[in-house]
């Protein structure tokens, strides 16, 4: 059973970088075919995906958080992490990391974490 702990800032203010880590306990992140994304939820609003860096390393952004993200990892820590630069009020939200692979099929979430931009 893989689980995943989300931990980082709970408020950060505007125009600064939002950074988060995901610990993963119970399989490397290097497994194969295992994706590891970053997906978050906006007050009122439905999840939002963020991007993903893949066992192999790779990693892919949505077109529309591209500019301002990044994510990488820590295979020594089987730990992984998000980078949201120059933060503004919308980037508060509850910050979720998974993990999902497709066969079998199977997903996984940690808790979540709430961040708040504010000054």
């Amino acid at each position: 059973q893989v689980r995943l702990q989300e931990s980082g800032p709970g408020l950060v203010k505007p125009s600064q970088t939002l950074s988060l880590t995901c610990t993963v306990s119970g399989g490397s992140i290097t497994i194969s075919y295992y994706a590891w994304s970053w997906i978050r939820q906006p007050p009122g609003k439905g999840l939002e995906w963020m991007g993903v860096i893949d066992y192999d390393g790779s990693t892919y952004y949505s077109p529309s958080l591209r500019s301002r993200t990044s994510i990488s990892r820590d295979p020594s820590k089987n730990q992984f992490s998000l980078q949201l630069s120059s933060v503004n009020p919308e980037d508060t939200a509850v910050y979720y990391c998974n993990a999902a692979v497709l066969k079998p099929p199977r997903e996984y979430w940690g808790p979540g974490t709430q961040v708040t931009v504010s000054s």
